[in-house]
């Protein structure tokens, strides 16, 4: 079982407190009126599902019932880390 931090409530929980939303990061198309159904598709379901580090969101739903990002690998199940949106890292965004 996972133990995941919740950034809003400091404390590591068991993983049955817990909830995942999928991918984190997902850029909505800018033009979504334009966009036929196989491109609107793409967008609502298709994930990259690669194995190792991954960004993923979670909901606390047996406390603060808050999102918060994970960075988990997929592979190992380690948990790097946990942040409240305010504070994650993007990792589509240049610095």
């Amino acid at each position: 079982m996972l133990k995941i931090h919740c950034p809003y409530c400091q404390e590591d929980r068991e993983e049955i407190e817990f909830h995942c939303a999928g991918e984190a990061f997902i850029a909505r198309p800018a033009n979504t009126e334009e966009l036929d159904d196989t491109q609107w598709a793409d967008y609502l379901f298709h994930r990259d599902n690669h194995k190792g580090w991954h960004y993923e969101q979670w909901v606390h739903n047996a406390a603060c019932r808050k999102y918060f990002i994970v960075k988990r690998n997929t592979a190992t199940h380690q948990i790097e880390q946990s942040w409240r949106f305010d504070e994650a890292p993007n990792p589509n965004q240049s610095t």
